[in-house]
């Protein structure tokens, strides 16, 4: 199986924040494909280890504009604005145990807007049509 490339990609400093309100760096990875117009694909590295979560770009958008009083998202990921706007935090929640992690958010809207300019808002389903006509294909012939 090749490794298809990244239509956009973005390096983000972020500071991992533990219980004791101790601070860790670690660097996000923000990958997103246009055919797969819905995912943003994050990749954290600490020096201690590195996981890889799958985003909803809507999810992201939506944080971009929340607080903490109503976050985006009710599950295992929510993301909203910091008291500060200069900063966004992210919280995950997973099998491993959760992470709040701080990142600045020109970084993150830089990348969106990228993503954005690529496939608005909206029109995501209409990229998705060839995909799910060649997964159809694939599954017919199999």
């Amino acid at each position: 199986m090749t490794q298809r490339s990244y239509d956009v990609v973005e390096s983000v400093a972020m500071q991992l924040i533990s219980s004791d309100a101790s601070v860790l760096p670690v660097t996000a990875e923000l990958s997103y494909r246009v055919s797969d117009p819905y995912t943003v694909r994050a990749v954290f590295t600490s020096p201690q280890s590195t996981s890889v979560w799958l985003l909803g770009r809507e999810l992201l958008l939506q944080g971009m504009l929340a607080d903490a009083e109503d976050p985006a998202g009710s599950g295992d990921v929510q993301v909203w604005r910091d008291e500060d706007p200069m900063f966004t935090l992210v919280s995950l929640t997973g099998i491993e145990g959760s992470a709040l992690l701080a990142s600045p958010s020109e970084p993150l809207e830089r990348f969106l807007t990228a993503t954005e300019q690529l496939v608005a808002l909206g029109t995501e389903s209409e990229r998705m049509e060839g995909e799910i006509a060649a997964l159809i294909a694939a599954l017919l012939t199999a």
